[in-house]
């Protein structure tokens, strides 16, 4: 399932009914204990009857949630991809986006379930499959990102320079993550304040432009 189409699956504009809300728990639950067998015997050992079964649930209703055991980590990388918008939907008018990143990450919390994500992040740089999940859920997220962007400067979201800048803050804010799950891997203390410093990197490096 597309990020996009996870994310309207709970109204941003009011509050989730039971049903919708039962639904994400059990399929960040699933993604949860899809990254923790991945992790423990590897994600080709790991079968979609046995994230299942670490569930509750049945084979059927896990494949009901995912088309593949891979596409179980969605919630996750949906998750944080999420976080990094709906901190967007704030950003004050007269902030530059650099100090808006910069002063969310190091007076926030990190979005819930932050070292599993980042073990599955890491995982995405020497598994295909998880890569392919990883790299969809950014592409999937562009057109969110393009609407953000076009709201604040009363832009056409279909307009190439809108379009260019939307790609461009999205490359920084996946570089920024595996840059940051790089840097957790050795220090389990890492804060928000880290990922602020690999996110003003990265997005300095954006700002600059091409210089070739």
């Amino acid at each position: 399932m597309p990020w996009e189409a996870w994310r309207q699956e709970v109204p941003t504009d009011e509050r989730p009914s039971l049903t919708e809300r039962r639904r994400a728990d059990l399929r960040f639950e699933i993604a949860c204990e899809a990254v923790r067998l991945f992790t423990s015997q590897g994600v080709t050992a790991t079968t979609g009857e046995q994230i299942a079964q670490a569930v509750g649930v049945s084979t059927r209703t896990l494949w009901r949630h995912f088309p593949t055991k891979e596409g179980c980590v969605l919630p996750l990388l949906a998750a944080g991809l999420d976080f990094a918008v709906t901190q967007l939907r704030r950003w004050p008018r007269q902030m530059s986006l650099r100090d808006f990143f910069s002063e969310t990450c190091r007076t926030g919390d990190l979005p819930p379930g932050t070292p599993t994500i980042l073990a599955l992040i890491r995982m995405t740089s020497t598994q295909p499959a998880l890569r392919a999940v990883w790299l969809q859920a950014h592409d999937d997220a562009l057109p969110v990102l393009g609407r953000l962007l076009a709201e604040r400067s009363g832009g056409d979201p279909d307009d190439l320079r809108l379009a260019v800048h939307a790609a461009t803050l999205n490359g920084a804010l996946r570089a920024a993550a595996e840059d940051f799950a790089r840097r957790y891997a050795d220090r389990p203390e890492a804060s928000s304040g880290e990922i602020a410093t690999c996110l003003d990197a990265a997005l300095r490096a954006a700002s600059e432009g091409l210089p070739y």
